[in-house]
């Protein structure tokens, strides 16, 4: 006897088996006896969430393990960069480096989702094959792998929209080298055109854009071959759609657009008023003259 609807949940079943079966990289941690805690912490990261960053780029092979270096404030690492910046890795090493008295920090809103987002980078670069990648694109999937897009994403990138309309691909990857509040600009959009790109394409294009780098192709070239549209016009789509509901819907709903309908419901209805009154006093005139004259005055 069949059962489709027994044989359906079963396949769906070993294939989500499957799926979860991906070879995550063992993560070697050093910390100070300050930061054992977080150490822990960041071995105790969630792995399924780790399998799924682990999907996102596309790696099924047993991978090195990645190590992670936990450093305190004041500390040659922290030295090493900006106030701002709570970590860093180096992709091609399999090097992270956590700055956890600076989380959390833009993107990222915790510990877990600050490593998670640091460990992309390294997955990102094996995915590759140690060749160069639009930091956009290595920003926006380990932004997508650390954390759900929140309002924060959406408030930033409403603000990179207000201010500007489209933005050349590389000038969005030279604002992450400038001050902090370009950089958060530069993460809002890098974001937000990744996961345009796995919503329009399918959550398999980031995989196969960096399996056909890794192949030796141009990044352009890699794009089109996984997707099917060239970057530039998926580039064009993505900030004539976004410029829409993220520069003009905000304005529409805005404090000053609301006082500025205000003012101008007020001036309608004072100039509707007015020609009423006008109108009121022309009937009255004509009136006036149509009524015939009365008796003369009697003079006594």
């Amino acid at each position: 006897m069949k059962t489709p609807g027994l044989c359906t949940a079963l396949i769906g079943f070993l294939v989500s088996q499957v799926a979860i079966a991906v070879p995550l990289p063992e993560l070697i941690v050093a910390a100070p006896p300050a930061l054992r805690a977080e150490a822990r912490r960041v071995r105790d990261v969630d792995r399924q969430r780790l399998a799924a960053a682990a999907r996102l780029t596309g790696l099924r092979e047993p991978q090195p393990p990645i190590r992670v270096t936990l450093a305190e404030e004041g500390s040659p690492p922290a030295a090493a960069v900006p106030a701002w910046v709570s970590g860093y890795a180096y992709g091609s090493l399999g090097r992270v480096v956590l700055l956890p008295e600076r989380t959390p920090s833009y993107p990222d809103g915790s510990l877990e989702e600050l490593l998670l987002h640091e460990l992309t980078h390294v997955l990102v670069a094996r995915a590759a094959g140690g060749r160069q990648v639009p930091r956009w694109f290595d920003e926006g999937l380990a932004m997508m792998a650390g954390s759900p897009w929140s309002l924060a994403d959406r408030t930033r990138l409403t603000f990179a929209m207000v201010r500007r309309t489209e933005r050349p691909l590389a000038e969005v990857d030279r604002l992450f080298a400038g001050r902090p509040a370009e950089v958060r600009r530069a993460y809002a959009i890098s974001g937000a055109l990744v996961r345009d790109i796995v919503l329009r394409h399918g959550r398999p294009a980031p995989r196969r854009i960096l399996a056909a780098v890794a192949r030796g192709d141009s990044f352009a070239e890699s794009f089109r071959e996984a997707t099917g549209v060239t970057l530039a016009g998926a580039t064009s789509s993505f900030w004539q759609r976004y410029s829409f509901w993220y520069r003009w819907v905000p304005l529409l709903g805005s404090s000053f657009t609301l006082w500025l309908l205000i003012v101008l419901l007020a001036f309608v209805a004072w100039w509707r008023k007015r020609r009423r009154v006008a109108a009121l006093r022309r009937a009255w005139d004509e009136e006036e003259t149509e009524r015939p004259p009365g008796p003369p005055p009697q003079i006594h």
